[in-house]
């Protein structure tokens, strides 16, 4: 913990020191400018690619299909990070001054070094299903939001899924539940989740940590794990890691049905890397996979036929990943076009798109109208929740693409709620000076 409080302590100094005030240059009267910081290279690159040609498709779509949002063209940049925290904030501090209304930094240490300039630069983060897990408080982080589902959730309803298929909680006691996880912020943090439900449940906590270094080299873990022989292991994986761990567990004829990956960890090519014997394999999902939606339609249509998309393959489209990022593009079309009907303006700021995410409350209704029925599920945000704590769902492999095999599954709400409040307080607290909140909270009753 003390080096925690430490790296966030600097990270909140670093950001104070560097926002110098934003040049005065206004938004370009006819466009919104929203920047994505992917990563199409490096050993993170099997992850990226599919999400970050999602979230370019989807507001291609909106430009090609709709002329923009409410006919506000959108201005689409990439910045390459490599899934590295130094570029990612380089990529940052290289496209804040030309004020984006929205920046997704897509890799938790990025975020981690972002959030202490979200405030001051007045540009809200969305960090979205990942990031630091205690920024779902919007009275400590009024300018960050991680919906639908913390990986805190994700631990709770990994728990939950275990005592469903044993039987209940009460069979948990007595079980083993592995970890295997990136040795990265990432990866850690269910960690603080799955220490306080074994210490309730009664179940045993191991935890496999895979050096970045070692991603595609696992077999030492995979000794340990040989020896400890989990009941279950839930894979907080990403990149290069995942495939690796799939094709592992077979070789050591771990039962396939009993890996389950956080959402994350639902790459195509992460299951498709074990051939045959990954039939089972099991992640959390919060959204649907496939070509089936009016919305992938629609980019099928207006952006991939058209050769305006960098997908390699027609085929690519509706891979679990790729639906990932049109999922996340939706959230920020979404909270842009809230914040236009907000304010009575069609050119937004990043201000107004804050209180845009701050009232998002994403019906059955509107989901079906923007072509995503049965895609994925109803979110609201208000001013102290800025997650949602959604419902999720376990998918499985079938051996060419994952299908839902579960019913919708809940976090563990009364668990995972005070825990983040009381991260985010202890966050605060040992980062001197950190602000209290004094952006207006326009949530109705």
């Amino acid at each position: 913990m003390k080096g925690f409080k430490w790296t966030m302590a600097v990270a909140f100094a670093a950001g104070l020191a560097s926002a110098a005030p934003l040049p005065a240059n206004a938004q370009a009267q006819d466009t919104i400018f929203i920047p994505l910081l992917s990563y199409r290279t490096g050993p993170f690159a099997s992850s990226g690619i599919p999400i970050a040609n999602g979230m370019r498709d989807y507001l291609e779509m909106i430009n090609q299909r709709d002329g923009g949002i409410n006919g506000v063209k959108i201005v689409i940049e990439e910045c390459e990070t490599g899934y590295d925290t130094k570029k990612g904030v380089e990529c940052y501090d290289s496209l804040r001054s030309r004020n984006p209304v929205v920046v997704n930094p897509y890799s938790t240490g990025i975020t981690l070094q972002l959030i202490p300039r979200a405030a001051v630069d007045k540009i809200p983060m969305l960090s979205m299903a990942y990031g630091l897990s205690a920024s779902a408080d919007g009275n400590t982080f009024p300018w960050i939001f991680n919906p639908p589902a913390t990986y805190w959730d994700g631990a709770s309803v990994m728990v939950s899924y275990m005592a469903q298929r044993e039987g209940g909680f009460d069979k948990l006691r007595g079980k083993t539940l592995g970890l295997i996880h990136l040795d990265a912020p990432y990866g850690k943090e269910p960690i603080p989740v799955l220490q306080a439900m074994a210490q309730k449940y009664g179940f045993t906590l191991k935890l496999y940590p895979v050096a970045a270094a070692d991603m595609q080299n696992q077999s030492a873990i995979w000794l340990n794990i040989r020896r400890d022989r989990p009941n279950y292991l839930y894979n907080q994986g990403w990149g290069a890691m995942n495939p690796t761990a799939v094709r592992e567990a077979i070789r050591n004829n771990f039962p396939i049905d009993r890996l389950v990956g956080v959402w994350w960890a639902g790459g195509d090519d992460d299951a498709r890397a074990g051939g045959a014997q990954a039939a089972g394999y099991r992640i959390l999902n919060f959204h649907q996979a496939g070509t089936e939606f009016p919305v992938i339609q629609d980019i099928l249509k207006h952006v991939v036929d058209k050769n305006l998309s960098r997908v390699d393959a027609r085929t690519r489209v509706g891979e679990n990943l790729y639906n990932r990022g049109v999922y996340n593009s939706m959230l920020m079309v979404e909270a842009i076009r809230h914040a236009q009907q907000l304010t009575g303006k069609k050119v937004v700021t990043g201000e107004d798109v804050r209180r845009g995410f701050e009232t998002m409350n994403l019906t059955e209704a509107r989901l079906k109208e923007i072509g995503m029925e049965g895609f994925a599920a109803p979110v609201r945000l208000t001013c102290a929740d800025h997650n949602g704590h959604n419902n999720v769902f376990v998918a499985r492999w079938d051996g060419t693409r994952y299908v839902r095999d579960s019913n919708w599954i809940s976090p563990l709400r009364d668990v995972v709620r005070p825990l983040i409040e009381d991260a985010a307080k202890k966050y605060a607290e040992a980062n001197a000076g950190w602000p209290r909140r004094t952006e207006a909270c326009d949530q109705r009753s």
